[in-house]
């Protein structure tokens, strides 16, 4: 029962790990990356599509983003999506496709960048943390029905911190990698 409860809790950290790299990854560096796209909304034909379904992205510079539309008919759609973002990047369309262009980016800017990565992984670290909550509460339920002694529950409460402080630590360590990437010039 322990080792069931144990299970559950590590693939929901596990989940947060996930959506902790997914975070991070749709912040914008210096870099051109693909994933900053990942949240644009393009009004297709008056639905909301994801851009990664509508376009493919390369990057054939290190500060370049180039898409490309299944359908060009939509670029001008794609092109005011990418417009009225946050991404804060102009689009240039040449008919065909749309080339981004990053600039780089301001110290003043990476420094909020960075405050917005870290109140990102204090998120993820809360949810971490409301997890191992749960998990405690039902190793305490089963002391209380009976089903496992004291000494169980404490050594699953031992073993519910261990895996708590171990997914802390690997969202501190992604963290700490995007700081890096972020503060780079």
């Amino acid at each position: 029962m322990i080792g069931q409860i144990m299970d559950d809790g590590k693939a929901r950290m596990e989940e947060v790990i996930v959506r902790t790299k997914k975070a991070f990854a749709s912040v914008r560096t210096g870099r051109a990356n693909p994933a900053l796209l990942d949240r644009i909304m393009v009004s297709y034909y008056g639905t909301p599509t994801p851009l990664n379904q509508m376009a493919s992205v390369s990057v054939p510079e290190p500060r370049m983003l180039v898409i490309t539309p299944w359908d060009k008919s939509s670029i001008k759609d794609i092109e005011k999506a990418i417009l009225t973002s946050d991404l804060g990047l102009v689009p240039n369309n040449d008919g065909s496709v749309i080339r981004l262009a990053i600039p780089p980016l301001t110290e003043e800017r990476r420094k909020e960048l960075v405050r917005l990565v870290r109140k990102d992984a204090e998120d993820h670290r809360v949810a971490v943390r409301n997890i191992r909550r749960d998990l405690n509460e039902a190793a305490k339920k089963l002391e209380k029905d009976g089903e496992i002694s004291e000494d169980d529950l404490r050594r699953a409460q031992d073993d519910i911190q261990k895996l708590t402080d171990r997914f802390i630590e690997q969202i501190d360590e992604l963290l700490k990698a995007k700081e890096k990437e972020i503060m780079e010039v």
